[in-house]
């Protein structure tokens, strides 16, 4: 079970609770990243850390899957640069107008039910 997770100069870290290492994978972009090591630590617990290529990293949102067996266990999410900013707002304009949609389509629906 992963117990808490970070990133921290240029490494995603993470503490594993399991007897053995585990066999994780984590991917971006449906691609895997190599080089995720996994040390034992005093407590039976095992810490994880994985470097990030640099390469990966440009304006926007990246998300990095974790996964053990083909199932996910978590992500994370690196966000940078100024677009970020735009994005966001566009996205929540583009959820106010589907929502606004949805209560006028649910509105006319009562009112030609009669319910």
């Amino acid at each position: 079970m992963l117990e808490q997770s970070r990133v921290r100069a240029g490494h995603w870290e993470g503490i594993w609770a399991g007897a053995e290492a585990p066999d994780l994978q984590v991917s971006h972009l449906e691609k895997d990243l190599p080089d995720l090591s996994a040390e034992k630590m005093e407590n039976g617990k095992w810490k994880l850390r994985l470097p990030i290529p640099p390469e990966l990293l440009s304006d926007g949102v990246q998300t990095f899957l974790i996964r053990m067996d083909e199932e996910t266990l978590t992500h994370f999410t690196i966000v940078t640069g100024v677009p970020l900013e735009d994005d966001l707002r566009a996205e929540i304009d583009l959820l106010r107008a589907e929502l606004d949609m949805l209560k006028r389509a649910f509105r006319r629906h009562c009112v030609e039910t009669g319910a």
